[in-house]
């Protein structure tokens, strides 16, 4: 029980850092002219990223069929090293700017990829996870209207189950990039004595979602999945996918920053939030909490069902609470 209840803390923890990083990065990330599109309310924009996750995932797949892991990592840590640029360019004062370059935010951004490359321990990766988190979930939050954000959630919540439940090719992909030890996962120690470098690998999570959910162990003796609390913990460490805490901060990012019908921001200093926002917030963290309790059983799920689920229905309730009507919320007002 307490390693279920140390499970729960952190993994709730992780998600409300890059949920508030999110947040304190929007406002800076627009002054900065870092929104992705021209129209943020087109929602065919969430349709392109959707098609961009495919073909990329197909990419990853055929790299692994091939025996290129490498290719793999170089694409990771590159997407990892600029991501933070973004974020430590916002963040770290500009001292020094060389061909309009801020390379204190280089080199900054340059080092944790080298560290990922050096030293991938947990707190390593976990550490360049919650900046990649928040920086992406900012970065889409400002270019995804609510509109295109809601469609986002909705889409990727039925492809994780098609994935998971389905076709199963995630899998196939966790296994294949575990061992590369890379922040597509967030790590939750659950011993003191824990080493990610010492991790068994992919074999060691066989059978379970891939690294865009939560994953646990299950005893190897209980056939029928219905192992107990204490038996899933048991092994020294839990899993969740990076891309489970980032896709539902996208609509509490775009939910302060868009400011449906107006919604004032709150008082919060260093953040920008509303009330849509903070009911999004606690709408994921809910269903983060159904899902743990599903997992802490034995029962492996698709993540994004549950935490997009949570967020969209939180946002609308906190919506409704500040007394949005349903087409503002839902950002339809152009369409009608």
């Amino acid at each position: 029980m307490k390693r279920s209840l140390l499970a729960t803390v952190a993994a709730v923890g992780i998600f409300l850092v890059v949920q508030l990083g999110a947040l304190a990065l929007v406002e800076p990330f627009m002054d900065a002219g870092y929104q992705a599109v021209d129209d943020p309310g087109d929602p065919t924009n969430s349709l392109l990223y959707i098609g961009a996750i495919v073909v990329i995932t197909g990419v990853m797949l055929a790299a692994i069929k091939l025996g290129v892991d490498r290719f793999i990592q170089a694409l990771i840590v590159f997407a990892s090293v600029l991501i933070a640029f973004y974020v430590f360019s916002v963040v770290l004062p500009a001292v020094i700017v060389v061909g309009g370059v801020d390379v204190v935010a280089a080199v900054a951004a340059i080092g944790l990829g080298v560290a990922l490359l050096v030293y991938p321990e947990w707190y390593v990766i976990d550490s360049v996870g919650i900046v990649m988190g928040a920086g992406a979930a900012g970065l889409f939050g400002i270019s995804f209207g609510l509109l295109p954000a809601i469609v986002l959630l909705v889409a990727l919540a039925v492809y994780d189950a098609i994935s998971v439940y389905g076709t199963e090719h995630m899998l196939t992909l966790a296994s294949g990039v575990m061992d590369l030890r890379l922040p597509i996962v967030l790590v939750i120690p659950l011993t003191l004595s824990y080493s990610f470098l010492e991790e068994e690998g992919p074999e060691s999570l066989e059978g379970e979602p891939e690294s865009e959910r939560l994953e646990a162990d299950a005893d190897a003796d209980a056939e029928d999945g219905d192992a107990d609390a204490d038996q899933v913990v048991e092994r020294d460490a839990l899993f969740i996918g990076l891309g489970d805490a980032i896709v539902p901060t996208i609509l509490v990012a775009s939910a302060a920053f868009f400011r449906p019908g107006g919604a004032p921001l709150l008082e919060v200093p260093g953040i920008a939030l509303t009330v849509p926002a903070l009911g999004a917030m606690i709408g994921t963290i809910a269903g983060l909490l159904a899902l743990l309790g599903l997992v802490l059983k034995g029962r492996a799920h698709a993540g994004l069902p549950l935490l997009n689920g949570g967020a969209i229905a939180g946002y609308l309730l906190g919506a409704a609470i500040a007394g949005i009507t349903v087409v503002d919320a839902l950002g339809l007002s152009p369409y009608l």
